[in-house]
């Protein structure tokens, strides 16, 4: 007997959004669309079709317009941080340069574990009108186009070539961006006639779904080897990465650090992970961290790394601990757990410590604990007088101590490449728990104010009466700025401090810090700059609505940030910072980079023969 099974007749395009807007999540006991709308740039590949789809679901699936196909995979990437990877957005843009200016935005997704759904149109499935706008031909292969150099830079990808793919394709996507060890972008080449396609698709596939991020429970014969080699530890340490708060394991952490009385040290992305307050917390680690940090990594002998990829700024280019230390890492992805000889511990960062404290039996020594308490006083005392205004240049830290006084602690703070995701991450002292967002897994210029935008459309769901504060350079400025525009038009106020040191100054410093003269970084240094002028950034900031400013010292920028705070929209606050003697210099970890082996410079020799002294603590790992 033949059972009749209720369809819906859909296009392709209508399916997809129809599908989208069903799929719900459950956080702390609410209901909400996992999808919580869409970023999107029409043009002839995707406004026809997945337009028109759109057009009826504005209420459930609202789509941001955007000024720029890259800024919007910021925005939407800033948006899956502030929801702690339990919420995406997706990107639609059109066939051709639309969607190439998205590889950028997909890159910084996957190095950073985030969840977006890139929905792209494509070159036509028939090929009966080929060659089309903007396509682009391999002579030998006729499969395979621009939308293929996304393989690289998403976790999931693939290309619908008929309508009832989608099936399974739609379900695969999301079980890869809602998975703890797999999470990252998912990509969706949708052809152009495919998107216009109609099918009888089965009723069953559009019906509400909740869904729940999986927690995987660690393999107790790992807890136990764990609780072994941690038991017999003399100097035992905790790094607390990004992974941390996407578990939502935070007060784990801290239980653990407390009832065995192991001092922690932060990640960049793990910033914010305790406040700064807490006695166990000895501060940021690495290259842009701290002395105290940095002290008690160089003694530990028994490392517990939760949540974290252990990235070169991490580890000091794995400089950064004794050459013997034991590392155990607790981390939902295998790849990561078993980095650099660890013991891995697979498991979700909550339940795994909770499974190793419930079974250590054990307490670091009293004088560790102590020693690295005062290693973390000196370094206070050191921030302390770096963020001090004095009769000095203007520098970040000087900016970043006014916000830190003046902000509520629950206002989120974004910064991104350039010099101020190493002076923020030093500098700033952590008021409340996962108020700040450092992009530095892919270390992208130009996410800081698309990033925020993304950020205080998540931010304005839950808490619309915080701000989003970013610290943006010159030269991230230049390159990306027009979401101020949309936040004036969203009416999704940001807080921007431009800090002007004349071009990419933090770039300068490491070029003259390895010998090499200045040349082409700051404009100053630019020879083909023959016409040099300064930018008026107050001017451009006001011309697409903001509210702006022009501050001339540290006081200044706290009158104006505060009256940023009152204000109703966007505000742009501008200050002049030095580029070359304002610069935190206590923190850093050894780094590799490459140096020239050969010069005619002694500069540059001094300067490879210095750089190369530090390899000799390097730990050679796998």
């Amino acid at each position: 007997m033949t059972v009749q099974q209720d369809t819906v007749h859909l296009t392709t395009a209508q399916a997809i959004i129809r599908w989208l807007s069903n799929q719900f999540i459950e956080i702390d006991g609410e209901e909400l669309r996992v999808c919580g709308g869409g970023f999107g740039i029409f043009g002839h590949g995707n406004v026809t079709c997945l337009g028109e789809a759109l057009y009826g679901v504005q209420d459930q699936l609202p789509l941001y317009r955007g000024q720029n196909e890259q800024s919007m995979g910021f925005a939407a990437a800033g948006y899956a941080k502030q929801w702690l990877r339990q919420r995406f957005m997706f990107c639609t843009a059109s066939a051709g340069p639309g969607t190439t200016n998205l590889l950028t935005s997909a890159a910084l997704a996957h190095a950073n574990r985030l969840p977006m759904l890139l929905l792209c149109g494509d070159t036509f499935q028939t090929r009966l009108p080929d060659p089309v706008l903007q396509q682009m031909e391999n002579y030998n292969d006729p499969t395979f186009g621009v939308n293929d150099a996304f393989k690289p830079v998403v976790r999931y990808w693939d290309r619908i070539t008929h309508p009832a793919q989608i099936i399974q394709s739609l379900p695969n996507a999301l079980a890869t961006m809602l998975d703890p060890a797999d999470c990252g972008p998912a990509f969706l080449g949708l052809p152009q006639d495919v998107q216009g396609w109609a099918y009888d698709y089965p009723a069953v596939f559009f019906e509400k779904k909740v869904h729940r991020i999986r927690r995987q429970s660690p393999d107790m014969r790992e807890i136990a080897d764990a609780v072994t080699v941690l038991s017999g530890a003399k100097r035992p340490m905790i790094i607390a990465g990004g992974g941390v708060q996407y578990s939502r394991a935070v007060a784990e952490l801290t239980a653990f650090a407390e009832a065995h009385q192991i001092p922690v040290v932060e990640t960049i992305a793990g910033r914010a992970n305790m406040l700064a307050t807490h006695p166990l917390n000895i501060g940021p680690l690495g290259v842009t961290g701290s002395d105290s940090a940095n002290a008690i990594a160089k003694q530990a002998d028994v490392i517990v790394a939760v949540g974290t990829r252990l990235q070169d700024f991490t580890t000091g280019s794995w400089t950064a601990f004794a050459k013997d230390a034991q590392l155990i890492s607790v981390n939902a992805a295998r790849h990561d757990a078993a980095k650099h000889r660890s013991l891995p511990v697979v498991g979700d960062a909550k339940l795994s410590l909770t499974a190793l404290g419930d079974a250590l039996d054990y307490a670091a020594p009293s004088g560790w604990v102590a020693e690295a308490q005062g290693h973390r006083a000196k370094w206070d005392d050191y921030v302390a007088e770096n963020v001090a205004p004095g009769n000095r240049p203007n520098s970040y830290a000087q900016a970043i101590g006014v916000v830190n006084d003046l902000c509520d602690p629950r206002d989120r703070v974004v910064a991104a490449a350039g010099g101020l995701p190493a002076e923020v991450t030093a500098n700033w002292r952590t008021l409340d728990i996962g108020t700040v967002d450092v992009e530095f897994g892919f270390s992208c210029m130009g996410y800081e104010i698309a990033g925020a935008w993304g950020a205080r459309i998540a931010q304005a769901q839950r808490e619309p009466d915080k701000d989003t504060i970013v610290f943006c350079g010159d030269g991230s400025y230049l390159m990306l700025n027009s979401d101020i525009y949309s936040s004036v038009l969203t009416q999704k106020k940001l807080i921007i401090l431009v800090l002007d040191n004349g071009g990419f100054a933090v770039i300068n410093k490491l070029q003259n810090n390895t010998g090499n003269e200045s040349f082409n970084n700051l404009i100053a240094d630019t020879p083909t700059a023959t016409a040099q002028f300064t930018v008026d950034f107050e001017a451009h900031a006001g011309a697409m609505g903001a509210n702006v400013e022009t501050a001339a010292n540290p006081a200044e920028l706290g009158a104006a940030f505060t009256r940023a705070k009152a204000a109703e929209k966007t505000s742009v606050i501008v200050m002049k910072v030095d580029a070359y003697d304002g610069w935190t210099k206590q923190g850093h970890a050894w780094w590799e980079v490459g140096t020239p082996h050969t010069t005619e410079s002694d500069r540059v020799r001094a300067a490879h023969e210095n750089q190369e002294s530090g390899r000799s603590s390097q730990r050679r790992g796998v």
